[in-house]
C-alpha cells in the first residue's frame, strides 16, 4: 500500500514563533500562506504548521506525492486506499467521495484519538 509523503500537521497557537523556532532547525518554508500556515521542510522531513484549522496534531499521508512534494508519476489514488483500508475494518472520521477523480481526502483516528489525514492533492 502506497500512503504517498508522509508529514506531521501541527496545530500551532502562534504561526509566526512556531515558523520561527522551526526555521532554527533547519526547515525552510516551501508552501503555505504564512498567515495561517506554512508547509516547513529540511532534508526529507516535512511539517505543516496551521494556526488555527485543527484542535490537534494531525499525521499526513499525500498518495500522489513524494517527501519533496514533487509530483509521482504512479501512485495509488486517495480513494482506493480508502476502499482498502475499508475492507481491513477501518471507520472513517470523514471520506473522499469516490465517485471523484482529483484532490480529496479522508481522516482515520488510531487507538490513541490520533488523526490521521490522507490528502491527495491532484
Amino acid at each position: 500500500m502506497q500512503l504517498g509523503a508522509f508529514s506531521i500537521s501541527l496545530a500551532v497557537k502562534d504561526l509566526q514563533a512556531s515558523k520561527s523556532f522551526y526555521e532554527k532547525l533547519g526547515f525552510a518554508m516551501t508552501g503555505g500562506d504564512g498567515k495561517a500556515w506554512a508547509i516547513l521542510i529540511n532534508g526529507t522531513t516535512v511539517i505543516g504548521l496551521f494556526q488555527g484549522m485543527f484542535d490537534k496534531n494531525i499525521l499526513t499521508f499525500n498518495p500522489g506525492w513524494d517527501q519533496s512534494a514533487q509530483p509521482l508519476a504512479s501512485f495509488t489514488d486517495v480513494r482506493e486506499l480508502q476502499r482498502q483500508l475499508r475492507a481491513k475494518g477501518l471507520t472513517f472520521s470523514s471520506e473522499a467521495d469516490e465517485a471523484t477523480t482529483g484532490p480529496a481526502s479522508f481522516v482515520v483516528v488510531d487507538p490513541d484519538g490520533n488523526p490521521v489525514l490522507f490528502d491527495q492533492h491532484r
